[in-house]
Protein backbone atom coordinates (compact mmCIF):
# COMPACT_ATOMS: atom_id res chain seq x y z
CA UNK A 1 0.00 0.00 0.00
CA UNK A 2 1.30 3.26 -1.01
CA UNK A 3 2.40 6.14 1.60
CA UNK A 4 -0.81 8.82 2.80
CA UNK A 5 1.18 12.14 1.68
CA UNK A 6 -0.50 14.61 0.00
CA UNK A 7 -4.13 16.27 1.11
CA UNK A 8 -6.21 18.08 -1.11
CA UNK A 9 -8.74 20.38 0.74
CA UNK A 10 -11.39 22.70 -0.65
CA UNK A 11 -12.63 24.96 1.69
CA UNK A 12 -14.06 28.57 1.12
CA UNK A 13 -13.78 29.84 5.05
CA UNK A 14 -10.05 30.69 5.68
CA UNK A 15 -10.16 30.59 9.48
CA UNK A 16 -11.45 26.97 8.53
CA UNK A 17 -8.48 26.72 5.82
CA UNK A 18 -5.86 28.05 8.81
CA UNK A 19 -7.05 25.22 11.36
CA UNK A 20 -6.97 22.47 9.07
CA UNK A 21 -3.31 23.27 7.44
CA UNK A 22 -2.22 23.41 10.78
CA UNK A 23 -3.84 20.31 11.68
CA UNK A 24 -2.88 17.73 8.83
CA UNK A 25 0.75 19.94 7.97
CA UNK A 26 1.86 20.42 11.54
CA UNK A 27 0.35 17.61 14.11
CA UNK A 28 -0.18 14.88 10.97
CA UNK A 29 2.93 15.71 8.58
CA UNK A 30 0.77 16.05 5.70
CA UNK A 31 1.72 17.87 2.24
CA UNK A 32 -1.33 19.88 2.00
CA UNK A 33 -2.63 22.30 -1.06
CA UNK A 34 -6.02 24.29 -0.09
CA UNK A 35 -8.62 25.47 -2.56
CA UNK A 36 -11.11 28.10 -1.86
CA UNK A 37 -13.67 27.47 -4.40
CA UNK A 38 -15.13 24.15 -6.28
CA UNK A 39 -13.24 26.31 -9.70
CA UNK A 40 -10.39 26.67 -8.00
CA UNK A 41 -9.80 22.71 -7.15
CA UNK A 42 -11.01 21.63 -10.71
CA UNK A 43 -8.07 23.66 -12.25
CA UNK A 44 -5.32 22.64 -9.49
CA UNK A 45 -6.53 18.74 -8.27
CA UNK A 46 -5.22 16.86 -11.17
CA UNK A 47 -1.37 18.94 -10.78
CA UNK A 48 -1.10 18.18 -7.18
CA UNK A 49 -1.14 14.56 -7.70
CA UNK A 50 -3.10 14.30 -3.73
CA UNK A 51 -4.17 10.88 -2.39
CA UNK A 52 -7.05 12.21 -1.01
CA UNK A 53 -9.65 15.20 -1.31
CA UNK A 54 -11.47 16.67 1.31
CA UNK A 55 -14.88 18.85 -0.11
CA UNK A 56 -16.21 21.48 2.04
CA UNK A 57 -20.54 20.45 1.42
CA UNK A 58 -21.34 24.50 0.97
CA UNK A 59 -19.31 26.55 -1.09
CA UNK A 60 -20.63 30.04 -2.66
CA UNK A 61 -20.33 29.14 -6.36
CA UNK A 62 -20.20 25.52 -7.19
CA UNK A 63 -20.77 23.53 -4.16
CA UNK A 64 -19.23 20.19 -2.76
CA UNK A 65 -21.74 18.22 -4.12
CA UNK A 66 -20.99 19.91 -7.89
CA UNK A 67 -17.39 20.05 -7.33
CA UNK A 68 -17.51 16.02 -7.13
CA UNK A 69 -19.19 15.50 -9.55
CA UNK A 70 -16.90 17.84 -12.12
CA UNK A 71 -13.63 15.67 -10.44
CA UNK A 72 -15.60 12.22 -11.07
CA UNK A 73 -15.01 13.54 -14.92
CA UNK A 74 -11.22 13.48 -14.98
CA UNK A 75 -9.96 10.15 -15.06
CA UNK A 76 -6.92 10.59 -13.12
CA UNK A 77 -8.59 11.07 -9.86
CA UNK A 78 -10.73 7.22 -10.63
CA UNK A 79 -8.87 6.04 -7.41
CA UNK A 80 -8.49 9.01 -5.06
CA UNK A 81 -10.87 8.95 -2.20
CA UNK A 82 -13.00 11.90 -2.11
CA UNK A 83 -14.13 12.65 1.72
CA UNK A 84 -16.97 15.45 2.08
CA UNK A 85 -16.43 17.62 5.75
CA UNK A 86 -19.76 19.66 6.61
CA UNK A 87 -21.81 20.47 10.09
CA UNK A 88 -24.76 18.88 7.62
CA UNK A 89 -24.48 15.73 8.93
CA UNK A 90 -28.05 14.18 9.08
CA UNK A 91 -28.18 10.32 8.51
CA UNK A 92 -29.96 11.59 5.06
CA UNK A 93 -27.78 13.77 4.21
CA UNK A 94 -24.92 11.69 4.82
CA UNK A 95 -26.45 8.79 2.54
CA UNK A 96 -26.88 11.51 -0.37
CA UNK A 97 -22.94 12.04 -0.01
CA UNK A 98 -21.57 8.38 -0.14
CA UNK A 99 -24.62 7.96 -3.00
CA UNK A 100 -22.20 10.67 -5.17
CA UNK A 101 -19.23 9.02 -4.26
CA UNK A 102 -17.74 10.13 -1.07
CA UNK A 103 -15.71 7.71 0.79
CA UNK A 104 -17.06 9.22 4.55
CA UNK A 105 -17.77 12.54 5.64
CA UNK A 106 -15.83 14.26 8.73
CA UNK A 107 -18.53 16.30 10.91
CA UNK A 108 -17.54 19.74 11.68
CA UNK A 109 -16.27 21.32 13.67
CA UNK A 110 -13.33 18.64 13.77
CA UNK A 111 -11.11 18.27 16.32
CA UNK A 112 -7.52 19.49 15.16
CA UNK A 113 -5.63 17.04 17.18
CA UNK A 114 -7.26 14.88 15.93
CA UNK A 115 -8.14 15.32 11.89
CA UNK A 116 -5.16 14.00 10.96
CA UNK A 117 -6.11 10.60 12.35
CA UNK A 118 -9.74 10.37 10.80
CA UNK A 119 -7.93 11.11 7.59
CA UNK A 120 -5.63 8.19 7.66
CA UNK A 121 -8.40 6.30 8.89
CA UNK A 122 -10.78 6.80 6.14
CA UNK A 123 -7.55 6.99 3.58
CA UNK A 124 -6.41 3.28 4.68
CA UNK A 125 -10.46 1.84 5.14
CA UNK A 126 -10.10 3.35 1.61
CA UNK A 127 -7.22 1.76 0.08
CA UNK A 128 -7.28 -1.83 1.81
CA UNK A 129 -10.81 -2.54 0.14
Amino acid sequence: MTELRKIFYVEDQEDIQMVARVALEAIGGYEVRICSSGEQALEEVEAFEPDIILLDVMMPGMDGPSTLLEMKKISALDNIPVAFMTAKIQPSEVSEYIALGAVDVISKPFDPMTLSDQVMKIWQAHCNT
